[in-house]
């Protein structure tokens, strides 16, 4: 892996770090590739329960790196295949949480809405300006804008391409918690380590149902809950966890 990301853990949980700070985290390949690349070791790695990504106190990321898309035309793009590099995080099934100070922007702010808890300090500020430059967002950021805040409010920034603030964006529900300057990466660690303690299978049927129940109809997303809810009374840990909450003891998950 290249040093465009930096990678550390605590105990169960791993903090993937964008570093491109003198271009403010912008996301060419090398960027793209190396979040990809980080997701796939860290989504691999067993010993790892949770994971969050942050772009650093300053800034979270600027967007796309426009020197790669300035010259090249529509299938030239397709070629480049963007979407393969946001796979890995998309596809994630261990709990990833987003720590965001500064600008979210663009492919930043579609990389942010791609995890599943986004916690933000009062810097943050989340937008979708790519039609100022002649575009469109292109991995989610019209589908996943409009699902979290509305038509409205995304309407608003994606066609005047204005940004919100956290204070705005946490009353929308964009993100899951708005903390003191400077606290954005402890509280997404903090909340990293409760869910990595929590049952894997548990959570993975969780992220399923979120993911896929959320554009169904009611009476299927039901159908689909209730399936994964009985799929867990077959596992260890059901057992483990029942039983520990009736003994008074801490349990000990096995992901089983």
């Amino acid at each position: 892996m290249n040093d465009a990301v930096v990678i550390s853990r605590d105990g169960a949980v791993a903090t993937l770090t964008l570093n491109r700070p003198e271009k403010r985290n912008a996301l060419d390949l090398s960027l793209r590739a190396a979040i990809a690349e980080g997701m796939r070791e860290l989504s691999a790695d067993d010993s790892v329960a949770a994971i969050v990504i942050t772009g650093g106190d300053q800034v979270f990321a600027a967007g796309a790196d426009l020197n790669l898309l300035v010259d090249k035309g529509s299938q030239q793009v397709a070629d480049i295949d963007l979407g393969q590099y946001w796979a890995p995080l998309a596809q994630c099934r261990k709990p990833v949480i987003a720590a965001v100070s500064g600008f979210a922007l663009g492919a930043g702010c579609e990389l942010v809405m791609m995890c599943d808890m986004i916690v933000a300090d009062p810097s943050a500020r989340f937008g979708q300006p790519e039609a100022r430059v002649g575009i469109m967002p292109g991995a989610g950021g019209t589908q996943r804008l409009i699902r979290a805040v509305g038509k409205a409010t995304a309407s608003m920034m994606l066609m005047s391409g204005e940004p919100i603030t956290a204070e705005r964006a946490y009353q929308l529900g964009l993100i899951s918690d708005l903390v003191a300057e400077g606290e954005a990466l402890g509280r997404a660690q903090q909340l990293a380590k409760s869910a990595s303690k929590m049952p894997p299978k548990a959570i993975a049927a969780i992220k399923r149902v979120l993911a896929q129940g959320a554009d169904l109809p009611l009476d299927a997303a039901l159908m689909l809950e209730n399936r994964e809810f009985l799929l867990l009374f077959d596992t260890d840990d059901k057992r483990e966890g029942m039983s520990a909450f009736l003994e008074k003891r801490k349990a000990e998950f096995k992901g089983r």
